[in-house]
């Protein structure tokens, strides 16, 4: 695609090209540090550490981030989740009972609930039979009216990554926008498209800090891409959307790389244990290679196994129903004590 004839403005809806944003107390005034009285939010006076309004822009741990991944803050949104990054993406992209969206099945499921909620078509193309993208089939696939494709890479549930060369050919071939969700990338060797997003205006990649940061508890996601998409999210995102805990919590974590990187590192070392000792299970048939903290493996039954398994205490995720997964269980890495109860009920089984 030639960059010089993308053009954001005729993506985005009517309405939200229109708008006009809402402006909060805390984005006409930004505290500079100087001690002040506030009395423009009518919030409560007494202070208790979470009386007053977070900051509308999260600034402080977006610029953490902007310095750790080596971009503009102006190039990142931040979200309830990345759930809400994906909706947001939706209602400003996406006109409901008009426009579609591509996805690439078995992949993760609220890419589907997100477009019937907002009440978009979602065409479906299958991955092939190795789990990689068929970009033949996925621009056949495009009409005037496909506004997104979402890429999960690694993917979920299969745990593999989608080659370069498959992207390099959507993002370059597709006049819209291409969404690449990298919520596992911690755990893979391979690099993130984040450093791609000045290549492609098309370009827009997801992350979290729930899994391999270990905070899904306080729902941090994260959106990058041109300063133009972002300006546009911006405008239709609620005002306090990240609350002033979350913001905290994840300015603590993402300080701590040290941390971080133990954890992953512990999680990759348990991850290849794994992977071998089920390659050994005489009821396992395939053991699917994996990019991410979960290791998807093909079983002689997926319903039986996957009963035995919750008999003996241990909850692991069915996939028998998805596409190009029959009988396979996913199962996530988890501490080397979860990781040999599991391999011990395994062996038993």
């Amino acid at each position: 695609m030639n960059n010089t004839q993308f053009d954001i403005r005729q993506l985005v809806r009517d309405n939200v090209l229109d708008l006009k944003p809402y402006s909060s107390a805390r984005d006409e005034y930004v505290s500079d540090g100087t001690k002040m009285i506030f009395l423009d939010a009518n919030e409560n006076p007494f202070e208790n550490g979470v009386n007053r309004y977070p900051d509308p822009q999260q600034r402080s741990l977006k610029q953490i981030l902007a310095e750790q991944k080596e971009i503009s803050t102006k190039n990142i949104l931040l979200g309830n989740g990345s759930d809400e990054v994906l909706d947001l993406i939706f209602r400003a992209f996406c006109e409901p009972k008009i426009d579609n969206i591509i996805t690439l099945p078995p992949t993760y499921g609220m890419y589907k609930v997100l477009a019937n909620i907002n009440n978009i078509e979602e065409k479906e193309v299958l991955l092939l039979e190795d789990f990689q993208p068929d970009v033949e089939q996925i621009l056949d696939a495009v009409n005037p009216n496909t506004k997104t494709i979402f890429l999960c890479s690694p993917n979920n549930p299969t745990g593999n990554s989608f080659s370069e060369s498959s992207i390099v050919q959507i993002l370059e071939s597709f006049n819209g926008l291409v969404v690449i969700d990298e919520a596992y990338i911690d755990f893979s060797e391979k690099e993130s498209w984040l450093k791609k997003i000045n290549d492609y205006p098309n370009l827009l990649v997801t992350q979290t800090l729930s899994k391999a940061y270990g905070l899904a508890g306080i729902r941090l996601g994260i959106c990058y891409a041109s300063e133009d998409v972002i300006n546009i999210l911006n405008k239709i995102k609620p005002p306090y959307n990240v609350n002033e805990l979350t913001q905290l919590k994840a300015l603590e974590r993402v300080l701590n790389q040290d941390q971080v990187k133990l954890e992953i590192s512990k999680i990759l070392t348990e991850r290849e244990n794994l992977n071998t000792v089920l390659k050994e299970i005489p009821f396992v048939e395939e053991v699917y290679k994996s990019d991410a903290n979960f290791i998807l493996a093909k079983v002689d039954d997926a319903n039986k196994r996957y009963t035995q398994l919750l008999d003996m205490g241990i909850v692991i995720r069915n996939r028998t129903t998805q596409p190009l997964c029959k009988n396979t269980l996913r199962f996530t890495v988890g501490t080397e004590a979860e990781n040999k109860k599991l391999i011990e009920v395994l062996i038993r089984l």
